[in-house]
């Protein structure tokens, strides 16, 4: 019986110093498996977020072929005055205008911008009708132009009116 008893008292106090000693580092067991689990969750949400803005930028390159080309024509680099003003003597005639005289009439800064504004004075000659279509073809047309005053004056001939016109051009 006695031999039971110490059996017993050996096994008790074997399980209750293991409870003791190996409890705590179980606990500890526990919580490294938890914020491993975290870590995991947190690099699967990162690897997903990348993802997302991995497709995005394809996403971005697809449009910058087409649509962010338009913006880059409506503001270029530099104001390009030669193309301009090729672009502005084919649309005056092909709306029935006489182009007569171009002038820069200034360059300036857009407040808190970096954007270039350039002011153009034109004078045309032409019906009222083709200065309406001219103005309509400016506003459709990709590049950003403001036409900022219009002036004309009574016609020399029937019909045949002097249009002053000033434009602004921007660029950066």
């Amino acid at each position: 019986m006695n031999r039971i008893l110490i059996t017993a008292i050996s096994f008790f106090l074997a399980l209750a110093m293991g409870l003791v000693f190996i409890q705590p580092k179980y606990q500890e067991l526990k919580l490294i498996e938890e914020k491993i689990e975290a870590r995991r969750a947190e690099l699967q949400s990162k690897e997903d977020y990348l993802q997302k803005l991995k497709d995005t930028s394809q996403k971005l390159d697809q449009y910058r072929i087409v649509e962010l080309s338009i913006i880059d024509s409506s503001l270029p680099p530099d104001a390009s005055l030669p193309n301009l003003l090729d672009f502005l003597q084919k649309t005056s005639s092909e709306n029935g205008l006489v182009l007569k005289t171009t002038k820069r009439t200034g360059v300036s800064l857009v407040p808190d911008s970096e954007i270039k504004e350039t002011k153009l004075s034109l004078q045309l000659i032409g019906d009222y009708p083709s200065l309406k279509n001219f103005l309509q073809t400016l506003e459709k047309t990709a590049r950003l132009i403001e036409v900022d005053s219009i002036s004309f004056s009574a016609p020399d001939k029937p019909d045949l009116f002097t249009f002053d016109i000033i434009i602004k051009i921007h660029s950066y």
